[in-house]
């Protein structure tokens, strides 16, 4: 009797915290099909409540978040394709092969993601600068944030990768090897199919992150040609009025494919994490 009531009380809990959790983003999408008066007086619970799908209408015609959202793609599609290969291979390297400054290599890739990005915006965008006057341009570019992203994101990348190469028995690639295979090809035809998952989960992770930052994206960029979606949510604020409900409306509307990114990729998702928590 005792362990259905702590199993009742434990499932309440659990819906109580997956309410909290999902109320942010019922209160996006309830704004969202709200007035606009009613969004900016907080009068949102009202009898009297009627969708307004104009909104979702309204936004496109109000900014050209469709150029946003292309930026995004491109940006965050080219930065997930570049980290996901450089970390494959360093986080194989440093599995598989033992050199001289292997174990302060890892060390020092884990440590990086405990610095705050905001401490290499300065340099950076002095850097920029420097490189752009060279006759390279690099600010307000695609390959410039694809650059700047894969950078950011590819230590964290070697780090959930080589749990999951690490977890790979050795004996399967000397036995390609031993019938012919090189390293190379021990490494693509064996290591990457039996890895997939955790490929996947790593390259969703990366596209995840990509597409959430704004820092660097609303600094370095100053043209609608290259800035994503974070940076054209902030356009529905305007010097006079900000259009909470199209704002709403916009963000609904970017959060569909981080859904359909995370819900394509949520069974590999899901094993990746498994596998990579089994050795370290």
């Amino acid at each position: 009797m005792k362990r259905k009531t702590s199993q009742r009380l434990l499932n309440l809990l659990v819906w109580a915290i997956v309410a909290l959790t999902l109320s942010p983003v019922a209160f996006m999408v309830y704004a969202s099909l709200s007035d606009y008066n009613d969004v900016v007086t907080g009068n949102l619970v009202n009898a009297s409540f009627t969708p307004h799908w104009s909104n979702y209408r309204e936004m496109w015609v109000n900014v050209d978040f469709l150029a946003f959202l292309r930026n995004s793609l491109v940006i965050c599609g080219f930065t997930t394709l570049f980290s996901t290969i450089l970390a494959a291979l360093a986080a194989y390297s440093l599995a598989r092969f033992r050199f001289r400054g292997n174990h302060p290599f890892s060390v020092a890739v884990s440590t990086t993601q405990v610095i705050p990005g905001m401490l290499f915006f300065l340099p950076l965008y002095m850097l920029y600068i420097q490189i752009d006057d060279a006759g390279i341009p690099m600010m307000n570019t695609y390959h410039g944030m694809i650059f700047l992203y894969t950078a950011m994101f590819t230590p964290a990348s070697i780090w959930i990768m080589r749990g999951f190469f690490v977890t790979i028995p050795r004996e399967l690639e000397e036995a390609a090897i031993i019938d012919g295979c090189s390293r190379l090809g021990a490494f693509v035809r064996i290591v990457l199919p039996i890895s997939a998952p955790g490929i996947i989960a790593t390259a969703s992770f990366v596209f995840l992150l990509a597409w959430d930052e704004v820092f660097f994206a609303w600094v370095l960029t100053s043209s609608t040609d290259v800035q994503t979606v974070p940076v054209g949510l902030r356009l529905y604020m305007g010097q006079h009025a900000t259009r909470y409900d199209l704002m709403m409306a916009a963000a609904v509307v970017s959060v569909i494919p981080v859904l359909v990114t995370f819900f394509a990729s949520q069974r590999w998702f899901i094993k990746g994490l498994a596998a990579g928590a089994v050795k370290g």
